[in-house]
Protein backbone atom coordinates (compact mmCIF):
# COMPACT_ATOMS: atom_id res chain seq x y z
CA UNK A 1 0.00 0.00 0.00
CA UNK A 2 2.37 2.19 0.93
CA UNK A 3 5.99 3.39 -1.02
CA UNK A 4 8.51 4.69 0.92
CA UNK A 5 11.39 6.80 -0.61
CA UNK A 6 14.33 7.99 1.29
CA UNK A 7 16.22 9.99 -1.42
CA UNK A 8 20.07 10.60 0.28
CA UNK A 9 22.96 12.53 -1.47
CA UNK A 10 24.34 9.11 -2.56
CA UNK A 11 21.59 6.06 -2.32
CA UNK A 12 17.90 6.08 -2.92
CA UNK A 13 16.38 3.34 -0.71
CA UNK A 14 12.60 2.45 -1.49
CA UNK A 15 10.32 0.48 1.02
CA UNK A 16 6.72 -0.91 -0.03
CA UNK A 17 4.67 -1.33 3.31
CA UNK A 18 2.08 -4.01 2.81
CA UNK A 19 -0.18 -1.19 5.30
CA UNK A 20 0.84 2.30 6.45
CA UNK A 21 2.93 1.04 9.72
CA UNK A 22 6.67 0.26 10.39
CA UNK A 23 5.83 -3.55 10.81
CA UNK A 24 4.55 -4.08 7.50
CA UNK A 25 7.69 -3.19 5.25
CA UNK A 26 7.50 -6.11 2.62
CA UNK A 27 10.26 -4.95 0.17
CA UNK A 28 13.26 -3.05 0.26
CA UNK A 29 15.21 -1.50 -2.80
CA UNK A 30 18.71 0.73 -3.20
CA UNK A 31 19.58 2.36 -5.98
CA UNK A 32 21.88 4.97 -6.94
CA UNK A 33 20.92 8.77 -6.47
CA UNK A 34 20.87 10.42 -9.61
CA UNK A 35 20.43 14.36 -9.84
CA UNK A 36 18.96 14.13 -13.59
CA UNK A 37 16.93 10.98 -13.64
CA UNK A 38 13.50 12.41 -15.23
CA UNK A 39 9.97 11.22 -13.89
CA UNK A 40 9.99 8.98 -16.79
CA UNK A 41 13.28 7.48 -15.89
CA UNK A 42 11.45 7.37 -11.77
CA UNK A 43 8.76 5.17 -13.26
CA UNK A 44 10.39 3.20 -15.64
CA UNK A 45 13.24 2.21 -12.59
CA UNK A 46 10.30 1.86 -10.36
CA UNK A 47 7.78 -0.15 -12.08
CA UNK A 48 10.81 -2.35 -13.09
CA UNK A 49 11.83 -2.77 -9.53
CA UNK A 50 8.43 -3.83 -8.74
CA UNK A 51 7.75 -6.09 -11.46
CA UNK A 52 10.91 -8.26 -10.64
CA UNK A 53 9.81 -8.44 -7.25
CA UNK A 54 6.95 -9.88 -8.33
CA UNK A 55 4.79 -7.04 -7.06
CA UNK A 56 1.82 -5.01 -8.83
CA UNK A 57 2.90 -1.46 -8.75
CA UNK A 58 -0.51 -1.15 -8.96
CA UNK A 59 -0.64 -2.01 -4.84
CA UNK A 60 0.33 1.43 -4.04
CA UNK A 61 -1.97 3.56 -2.66
CA UNK A 62 -0.02 6.02 -0.86
CA UNK A 63 3.74 7.29 -1.22
CA UNK A 64 6.23 9.36 1.65
CA UNK A 65 9.24 10.76 0.44
CA UNK A 66 11.81 11.93 2.61
CA UNK A 67 14.62 13.62 0.47
CA UNK A 68 17.81 15.81 1.09
CA UNK A 69 18.36 16.14 -3.17
CA UNK A 70 15.55 18.90 -3.96
CA UNK A 71 16.99 18.78 -7.24
CA UNK A 72 15.13 15.22 -7.61
CA UNK A 73 12.06 16.02 -5.91
CA UNK A 74 9.61 17.40 -9.17
CA UNK A 75 10.58 14.57 -11.03
CA UNK A 76 9.89 12.38 -8.40
CA UNK A 77 6.55 14.59 -7.39
CA UNK A 78 5.46 14.24 -10.93
CA UNK A 79 6.75 10.32 -11.42
CA UNK A 80 4.07 9.45 -8.40
CA UNK A 81 1.47 11.03 -9.93
CA UNK A 82 2.50 9.64 -13.49
CA UNK A 83 2.66 5.94 -12.84
CA UNK A 84 1.35 5.66 -9.44
CA UNK A 85 -1.67 7.85 -9.47
CA UNK A 86 -0.53 9.22 -5.86
CA UNK A 87 0.04 12.64 -5.08
CA UNK A 88 3.53 11.74 -2.74
CA UNK A 89 3.98 13.36 0.86
CA UNK A 90 6.86 15.10 1.80
CA UNK A 91 8.13 14.88 4.57
CA UNK A 92 10.16 18.02 6.46
CA UNK A 93 11.24 19.31 9.73
CA UNK A 94 8.82 22.08 8.39
CA UNK A 95 5.66 20.41 8.28
CA UNK A 96 6.00 17.30 10.44
CA UNK A 97 4.64 17.19 13.85
CA UNK A 98 5.54 14.50 15.65
CA UNK A 99 8.54 15.92 17.68
CA UNK A 100 9.67 19.39 18.49
CA UNK A 101 12.81 20.52 16.70
CA UNK A 102 14.72 23.31 19.14
CA UNK A 103 17.81 23.92 17.22
CA UNK A 104 18.46 27.56 15.43
CA UNK A 105 16.96 26.75 12.06
CA UNK A 106 14.43 23.53 12.28
CA UNK A 107 13.57 24.44 8.69
CA UNK A 108 17.11 23.48 7.73
CA UNK A 109 17.51 20.30 9.42
CA UNK A 110 17.67 17.60 6.88
CA UNK A 111 14.60 15.23 6.55
CA UNK A 112 16.38 12.05 7.25
CA UNK A 113 18.32 13.09 10.39
CA UNK A 114 14.50 13.80 11.63
CA UNK A 115 12.61 10.86 10.14
CA UNK A 116 14.92 8.80 11.95
CA UNK A 117 15.13 10.30 15.09
CA UNK A 118 11.14 10.25 14.97
CA UNK A 119 11.44 6.02 14.57
CA UNK A 120 13.91 6.04 17.24
CA UNK A 121 12.23 8.18 19.72
CA UNK A 122 8.90 5.89 18.95
CA UNK A 123 10.60 2.76 19.34
CA UNK A 124 12.84 2.71 22.09
CA UNK A 125 11.98 6.13 23.93
CA UNK A 126 14.50 9.39 24.91
CA UNK A 127 16.73 10.63 25.98
CA UNK A 128 18.55 8.92 22.60
CA UNK A 129 21.64 9.27 19.83
CA UNK A 130 20.26 8.89 16.18
CA UNK A 131 23.42 7.92 14.52
CA UNK A 132 23.40 8.03 10.74
CA UNK A 133 26.35 6.12 8.96
CA UNK A 134 25.89 7.52 5.14
CA UNK A 135 27.52 10.11 3.01
CA UNK A 136 28.05 12.25 6.36
CA UNK A 137 28.48 10.39 9.40
CA UNK A 138 25.32 12.33 11.75
CA UNK A 139 24.71 12.05 15.39
CA UNK A 140 21.51 12.98 16.49
CA UNK A 141 21.07 13.91 19.97
CA UNK A 142 16.86 13.36 21.54
CA UNK A 143 16.13 15.20 24.92
CA UNK A 144 14.52 13.03 27.36
CA UNK A 145 11.66 14.90 27.03
CA UNK A 146 11.68 14.24 23.33
CA UNK A 147 12.80 17.27 22.09
CA UNK A 148 15.34 16.99 19.02
CA UNK A 149 18.06 19.39 20.27
CA UNK A 150 20.87 19.27 17.36
CA UNK A 151 23.25 16.82 15.75
CA UNK A 152 27.13 16.55 14.91
CA UNK A 153 27.57 15.65 11.14
CA UNK A 154 31.29 14.74 10.17
CA UNK A 155 32.93 13.47 6.98
CA UNK A 156 31.02 9.77 6.25
CA UNK A 157 33.17 6.72 6.21
CA UNK A 158 33.35 6.50 2.08
CA UNK A 159 34.02 9.91 2.02
CA UNK A 160 37.12 9.89 4.08
CA UNK A 161 38.71 6.54 2.26
CA UNK A 162 38.05 8.24 -1.34
CA UNK A 163 40.05 11.67 -0.45
CA UNK A 164 42.70 9.48 1.42
CA UNK A 165 43.38 7.61 -1.91
CA UNK A 166 43.06 10.26 -4.42
CA UNK A 167 45.18 12.40 -2.29
CA UNK A 168 47.66 9.53 -1.91
CA UNK A 169 49.79 8.17 -4.46
CA UNK A 170 50.51 4.28 -3.35
CA UNK A 171 47.48 3.99 -1.05
CA UNK A 172 44.93 1.35 -2.72
CA UNK A 173 41.08 1.63 -2.55
CA UNK A 174 40.52 -0.96 0.55
CA UNK A 175 37.68 -3.21 1.60
CA UNK A 176 35.78 -1.41 4.57
CA UNK A 177 36.59 -4.50 7.10
CA UNK A 178 39.09 -4.53 10.32
CA UNK A 179 42.68 -5.91 10.25
CA UNK A 180 42.90 -8.59 13.48
CA UNK A 181 43.83 -5.37 15.63
CA UNK A 182 44.99 -1.63 15.47
CA UNK A 183 48.47 -1.76 14.04
CA UNK A 184 48.45 -2.75 10.41
CA UNK A 185 51.66 -4.95 9.11
CA UNK A 186 51.14 -3.90 5.31
CA UNK A 187 49.21 -0.83 3.48
CA UNK A 188 46.24 -2.92 3.34
CA UNK A 189 45.66 -3.63 6.81
CA UNK A 190 46.71 -0.02 7.93
CA UNK A 191 44.58 1.76 6.51
CA UNK A 192 41.76 -0.92 7.61
CA UNK A 193 42.88 -0.13 11.04
CA UNK A 194 43.18 3.68 10.84
CA UNK A 195 39.85 4.02 9.19
CA UNK A 196 37.69 1.04 11.05
CA UNK A 197 39.56 1.81 14.33
CA UNK A 198 39.49 6.02 13.71
CA UNK A 199 35.87 6.19 13.16
CA UNK A 200 34.66 3.50 16.12
CA UNK A 201 36.79 5.99 18.04
CA UNK A 202 35.23 9.48 16.49
CA UNK A 203 31.68 7.17 17.51
CA UNK A 204 32.90 6.62 20.89
CA UNK A 205 33.86 10.02 21.91
CA UNK A 206 31.13 12.33 20.52
CA UNK A 207 28.57 9.42 21.83
CA UNK A 208 29.72 9.98 25.10
CA UNK A 209 29.83 13.84 24.79
CA UNK A 210 26.05 13.55 23.47
CA UNK A 211 25.17 11.13 26.80
CA UNK A 212 27.50 13.48 29.24
CA UNK A 213 24.57 16.42 27.80
CA UNK A 214 21.23 14.72 27.24
CA UNK A 215 22.05 11.43 29.83
CA UNK A 216 23.88 8.84 30.32
CA UNK A 217 21.20 6.39 29.59
CA UNK A 218 20.49 7.65 26.19
CA UNK A 219 20.20 4.58 23.94
CA UNK A 220 22.05 4.40 20.83
CA UNK A 221 20.81 3.50 17.66
CA UNK A 222 22.41 3.54 14.35
CA UNK A 223 21.97 3.22 10.68
CA UNK A 224 22.82 3.75 7.27
CA UNK A 225 24.76 0.86 5.01
CA UNK A 226 27.76 1.33 7.33
CA UNK A 227 26.59 0.57 11.15
CA UNK A 228 27.10 -2.81 11.12
CA UNK A 229 30.82 -2.30 10.36
CA UNK A 230 31.65 -0.14 13.16
CA UNK A 231 28.98 -1.51 15.58
CA UNK A 232 31.14 -4.69 15.23
CA UNK A 233 33.95 -3.20 16.91
CA UNK A 234 32.08 -0.87 20.08
CA UNK A 235 29.68 -1.69 22.77
CA UNK A 236 28.19 1.69 22.56
CA UNK A 237 25.94 1.43 20.08
CA UNK A 238 22.39 -0.38 21.25
CA UNK A 239 21.09 -1.41 17.97
CA UNK A 240 21.39 -1.64 14.56
CA UNK A 241 18.51 -0.27 12.68
CA UNK A 242 19.23 -0.78 8.69
CA UNK A 243 15.71 0.62 7.42
CA UNK A 244 15.35 3.57 10.48
CA UNK A 245 14.29 6.29 7.88
CA UNK A 246 11.91 4.12 5.88
CA UNK A 247 9.94 2.82 8.82
CA UNK A 248 10.02 6.99 10.47
CA UNK A 249 8.08 7.74 7.24
CA UNK A 250 5.80 4.89 7.38
CA UNK A 251 5.17 6.03 11.24
CA UNK A 252 4.82 9.55 10.15
CA UNK A 253 2.39 8.54 7.26
CA UNK A 254 0.18 6.38 9.92
CA UNK A 255 -0.04 8.85 12.04
CA UNK A 256 -0.42 12.29 9.88
CA UNK A 257 -2.09 9.98 6.85
CA UNK A 258 0.33 12.26 4.86
CA UNK A 259 -0.93 15.46 6.06
CA UNK A 260 1.57 16.70 8.43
Amino acid sequence: MLLAIDVGNTDTKLGFFDAPHPDALRKTWRIGTARSRTSDEFGVLFGTLFRSASLDPAAVRAIAISSVVPQSDAALAEASTDYFGCTPAFFSAATQRMIDVTTERPKDLGSDLLVAAVAAKAKYGTPLVALGFGTATTFGAVSREGEYLGNAIAPGIRISIDALVDRTAKLPQVALEAPNGPIGRDTVSSMQAGIVFGFVGQTEALVARMRHAIGEDARVIATGGLADVIAKHTSIIDAVEPHLVLHGLALWYATTNGNA
